[in-house]
């Protein structure tokens, strides 16, 4: 199927996104630096990632779309939406995309890491985000764009757009599973050691900052953070995959990666 019949089919899930989404200036978000080079896309795997037709896989930066299901598991709300959203803008702009690659231009897995753009300098993560298709993510040493994408993803919180429609917020004690999460809960102590940060936010979670992201973070302003209700966001692990917990030992640890990562709530 090629990207304009993609686009017809798309369309459909877009339009319910996108009405009151452009008055309210998602295109200033992001806005595209001059004369990036365009580059075919093959397909639209998920609503954060592309194949380009020279071969290379580019997960987008900074955005974070729900998971289409997978060995077994289902696919999460709005995981469909984001992929064909994202196929539609794709399609809308000839099948071409304008990559602009992040400090760390590759992942663990071999795929380029990468901001994309359409044919008129828009950026797809905010439009995304600005829907509410994804979450917004900071991943060092890929932080150009957090602001303006954060101000995307209020917006669509702001409108409850997308995911916001049903808040996807999470309680330490709801957490059932490791994967991306975003979690509100109160911070009931802090200690640091050779292993970074911790943030004990009891219910058996515990936030890190690895000494390597200590940099990122306003340290004094974390530190001030006990008794306070905050907000973290990222990628869950469960610890007691690892072969046993020990005493006293959170089951899940969420690490944190940037200071966008984590927001002190009133």
């Amino acid at each position: 199927m090629g990207f304009t019949s993609l686009l017809k089919k798309a369309s459909l899930v877009g339009a319910f996104f996108v009405f009151g989404v452009y008055a309210g200036g998602v295109l200033a978000f992001c806005p595209a630096p001059d004369n990036l080079p365009s580059t075919k896309v093959q397909r639209v795997v998920d609503g954060d990632t592309l194949r380009l037709v020279d071969g290379r896989t580019v997960r987008l930066i900074g955005l974070n779309s729900p998971e289409m299901g997978r060995q077994g598991r289902s696919a999460e709300p709005f995981a469909e939406a984001a992929r064909q959203r994202l196929q539609a803008l794709v399609a809308a702009s000839d099948g071409r995309v304008a990559l602009q690659l992040g400090r760390q231009a590759k992942d663990h897995y071999g795929r380029t890491l990468a901001h994309a753009y359409d044919d008129r300098g828009n950026n797809l993560e905010a439009q995304l985000l600005a829907e509410g298709l994804g979450y917004q993510v900071a991943v060092a040493p890929n932080l150009a764009l957090v602001q303006c994408q954060q101000a995307a993803e209020r917006s669509a919180r702001q409108a409850r757009a997308g995911l916001w429609q049903h808040s996807p917020v999470l309680a330490p004690k709801q957490l059932s599973r490791g994967g991306f999460a975003l979690l509100r809960g109160q911070v009931q102590r802090i200690e640091r050691n050779g292993g970074g940060l911790w943030l004990e936010m009891g219910d058996s979670l515990v936030l890190q900052i690895a000494p390597k992201a200590l940099g990122n973070f306003d340290l004094r302003a974390v530190e001030s953070l006990e008794g306070r209700q905050v907000e973290a966001r990222g990628w869950v692990i469960d610890r007691s995959r690892r072969g046993g917990l020990r005493a006293g030992q959170a089951r899940w640890m969420l690490p944190l990666t940037d200071k966008a990562m984590l927001e002190a709530l009133p």
